[in-house]
């Protein structure tokens, strides 16, 4: 296991009881480098949506816990936040809340020279996704998936 999935498996351990506490959903949780600084994330999620409140209540919790227990030797910025409408279907509870629904799939490289494809998921394996698009049923290796996440209709 790496640093990163490390710091991210532990500080999941620790979110889990305050999410059941709290009544929310522990989307993602990553640990990144971005403009020379670290980042531990917290993406949390409820029924409704998530404010600026249960975001702000996590956080305080989460950081407390963070001190006592000490273990990310590096300096980093804590956040919680909600993960947002285009966030990327990474777990398999990811993939079961948006069966059904409208996906967008972005690939590495062209297929039939097209990058981009959308329709309705309806069915994932560990290795596969595969959406219907009128009637057409594609079948993707998530090997050669570069995002994929629901579709925004605006």
């Amino acid at each position: 296991m790496s640093k990163r999935e490390n710091i991210e498996s532990r500080t999941e351990a620790l979110l889990l009881p305050l999410m059941e506490e709290f009544g929310f959903e522990l989307v993602d949780v990553e640990y990144v480098k971005e403009g020379g600084s670290l980042y531990l994330r917290a993406y949390i999620d409820k029924e409704g949506g998530i404010t600026v409140n249960d975001c702000e209540a996590v956080s305080r919790r989460m950081s407390d816990l963070l001190d006592e227990e000490d273990f990310i030797d590096d300096s980093y910025i804590f956040e919680v936040s909600s993960p947002g409408l285009g966030r990327p279907l990474k777990k398999e509870k990811d993939y079961v809340r948006s069966k059904g629904k409208e996906i967008e799939i972005r690939t590495y490289r062209a297929i039939d020279r097209k990058k981009e494809f959308t329709g309705v998921l309806t069915a994932w394996t560990e290795d596969t996704v595969t959406l219907v698009s009128g009637e057409e049923t594609r079948t993707f290796e998530k090997k050669d998936i570069a995002l994929i996440r629901l579709a925004l209709d605006f």
